[in-house]
C-alpha cells in the first residue's frame, strides 16, 4: 500500500457516466493530505435527472455557470497524471473518468494511470467488514463524511485508505488474544 496517492470522487447528473456534475480530488504525499480540489461541473446540456439531484442536491441552476469537464480538465490533469489512484467504488469512478474523457475527445491514456485503481470498498470487505458502503465504513472508522459531496467523499476515501494498516494491526491483535 502506497502512502502517496490520489483519491477521487464524482457526482453524476444523470445515469450516463459522462454526466459529471461535481468532482473531488485529494492528493496524499507520504500519508499527508497535501492538496484538495473541488469543482462543480456543467454536464452536457446541463441536463439532470431528478433522481440524481435528490441524492447529491446539485441541480442545473447550480452548474449553469460552472465549467464543462473539457474546460476544467487543464486544472485537474496534473493532479491525476501518473498517480496511484484510490476510489471507494473504483470501477464506477474509473469508468466515469474514462467515459467523460472519451465524450470530450480527451486521451485517458495520456494520464498514465494504472489499469485498475485501489478500491477501499473491496479492501475493507477483504478485511472482514460485512457492509462497505462509504458511510458505514466512515462511521466505523471515525472518519468525517458529508456523504455525496464529491470532495468530502474523496477525502473520506483517502482517510479510509490511510487507516488500512490500523485495521490490519487491530485484526492481528484480536487474533493473538
Amino acid at each position: 500500500m502506497s502512502n502517496t496517492f490520489t483519491s477521487i470522487d464524482f457526482e453524476l447528473a444523470t445515469a450516463k457516466y459522462s454526466s459529471v456534475c461535481a468532482v473531488g480530488i485529494v492528493n496524499v504525499v507520504n500519508g499527508i493530505i497535501t492538496n484538495e480540489f473541488y469543482s462543480l461541473v456543467r454536464p452536457p446540456e446541463n441536463k439532470y435527472m431528478w433522481q440524481t439531484s435528490r441524492v447529491h442536491g446539485i441541480k442545473s441552476k447550480h452548474t449553469e455557470d460552472a465549467p464543462s469537464f473539457i474546460e476544467l480538465f487543464p486544472q485537474i490533469d496534473h493532479l491525476l497524471k501518473g498517480q496511484v489512484m484510490v476510489a471507494h467504488d473504483e470501477l464506477l469512478d474509473r469508468s466515469v473518468l474514462k467515459e467523460t474523457m472519451k465524450f470530450y475527445d480527451l486521451s485517458y491514456q495520456q494520464l498514465q494511470l494504472p489499469q485498475t485503481w485501489e478500491c477501499t470498498s473491496k479492501i475493507y470487505r477483504a478485511l472482514g467488514f460485512e457492509r462497505t458502503k462509504l458511510s458505514i465504513c466512515c462511521e466505523i472508522m471515525g472518519v468525517s463524511l458529508q456523504h455525496h459531496d464529491a470532495l468530502s467523499d474523496a477525502r473520506a476515501t483517502a482517510e479510509l485508505y490511510l487507516k488500512i494498516d490500523q485495521v490490519k494491526n487491530n485484526l492481528k491483535s484480536a487474533n493473538h488474544e
